[in-house]
């Protein structure tokens, strides 16, 4: 038995190209599932950032992993299969959230975790016996179990491996989609297991997938006194609150932590309470001395802002950006605010009927990538996606990389520092201006 395991591109670029994602980094999930697939069944893994689908080419299953960003490619994919009488089943979050919608295009939809029953499935399509729906319940991730790294060979991805210690957060913020479907819970492994899988693999460089790495602050710091003796170098996400542990950020430095992507999210007080942003609002008053604890610790980080809550307006939002470039941020991003489906924030919005692209955006065909899908309180759509871009465009020009570069206690702490800065600040700027109003989805 073959199943084919499918990472679904965004969509196309202006001139119908299907956008390749220079970018990419390996499909983690989709190893993982195949390393809950059971022996003596074939997968294959099919990235359609990078492979051309071969429909005709003969599999027993299609696995399909569908994010909301993802989920008009995915459907146009599932449905060309299916045409061809190859059953598909659609999972993710964003399956999870609405799997009506997916049912649509899939044979079996898979709700909740992979891991108590993705056998199962593998099992019930072998026996032709595929059922409509399977739930998995939210668990510790991958237990016992080694993602199919082999399935990523030759396919140019990112020099960094991909590796998970914990799922969901425990924080309530309005727009989160990740707090929601795990409930508001953080689930960890075991510290022996993850540290296992890192010396299961070759590279030195790695990325810790989690939504928050520091949820857990003692199993983090579990975690990291483990890594200590690995001699790895790594990033993460993370939340402000880790800024404020001198232990934590002691041990991210042993460790060999490069630095974290961090949700700064907004300079407005007012906005951070509407997104219940608990994590920064103790913070807010005290963001200088955040930003400048992760730079005396040596830290390159990812500042993260969100975009188009009811206090911004046009000038806070490049202010913000001004505010990101004088603090010599290794890398940004500056996301427009995205009503993701089942949110407080969705839900809100629709009551108050702001949404747009009659609440569907992810698979309505006039949306555009990183444009605004609901109407701000204080500035028009069109206004909130133009000046979004101009911070990316600001942030990203040639002037801002050189400028910003000339950090002492974060770019160029190290040769290797200002090495991942000079290597990704350029690839960043081009996929930044290839993504900009590109069409989701490639019919």
């Amino acid at each position: 038995m073959l199943v084919t395991l499918i990472k679904p591109t965004l969509g196309c670029l202006g001139d119908g190209e299907k956008f390749i994602d220079e970018g990419r980094m390996e499909p983690l999930s989709l190893g993982v599932l195949a390393g809950l697939t059971p022996a003596g069944v074939e997968c294959k893994l099919l990235d359609d950032r990078i492979d051309e689908i071969d429909y005709d080419e003969p599999t027993n299953l299609v696995a399909i992993n569908v994010e909301t960003f993802t989920a008009r490619r995915a459907y146009e994919i599932a449905d060309e299969y299916r045409r061809r009488g190859i059953p598909v089943v659609l999972g993710g979050i964003h399956v999870s959230f609405l799997p009506d919608e997916a049912s649509a295009h899939a044979d079996a939809v898979f709700i909740g975790d992979a891991e108590p029953t993705w056998s199962q499935v593998v099992a019930d399509a072998h026996n032709k016996q595929l059922q409509p729906r399977y739930e998995g319940k939210i668990g510790m991730p991958q237990p016992k179990t080694l993602p199919r790294r082999d399935l990523y060979a030759g396919k140019k991805y990112l020099p960094i491996s991909l590796i998970q210690f914990g799922r969901g957060c425990h924080h309530r913020c309005e727009f989160c989609a990740v707090g929601e479907y795990f409930s508001h819970q953080h689930i960890t492994r075991p510290v022996a297991e993850v540290v296992a899988e890192i010396q299961s693999q070759s590279r030195r460089e790695l990325f810790f997938v989690d939504d928050n790495f520091c949820a857990d602050p003692q199993a983090a710091k579990e975690l990291l006194q483990a890594l200590i003796p690995l001699n790895i170098r790594w990033v993460s996400q993370a939340s402000l609150e880790h800024t404020r542990d001198p232990e934590m950020l002691r041990l991210f430095v042993e460790s060999g932590c490069l630095g974290n992507v961090i949700g700064f999210e907004n300079l407005n007080v007012e906005n951070l309470r509407q997104m219940r942003k608990s994590a920064n609002l103790p913070a807010f008053d005290e963001y200088k001395l955040a930003v400048e604890n992760l730079r005396q610790h040596h830290l390159q980080t990812w500042a993260a802002f969100l975009l188009g809550y009811d206090q911004d307006t046009v000038e806070s939002i490049l202010a913000t950006c001004d505010w990101g470039l004088a603090n010599h941020f290794t890398f940004a991003a500056f996301n427009v605010l995205m009503p993701y489906p089942t949110t407080a924030l969705y839900k809100r919005l629709k009551a108050e009927g702001r949404l747009l692209y009659d609440g569907h955006w992810w698979l309505h065909p006039a949306y555009r990538f990183n444009h605004a899908a609901y109407r701000p309180a204080r500035m028009t759509p069109d206004e909130l996606t133009e000046t979004a871009w101009k911070c990316r465009q600001k942030w990203s020009s040639p002037s801002s990389i050189f400028k910003r570069a000339f950090d002492h206690k974060t770019n160029m702490a190290s040769l290797f520092r200002l090495g991942v800065y000079c290597a990704y600040n350029p690839l960043f700027r081009r996929e930044a201006f290839k993504r900009q109003g590109m069409r989701l989805g490639t019919v």
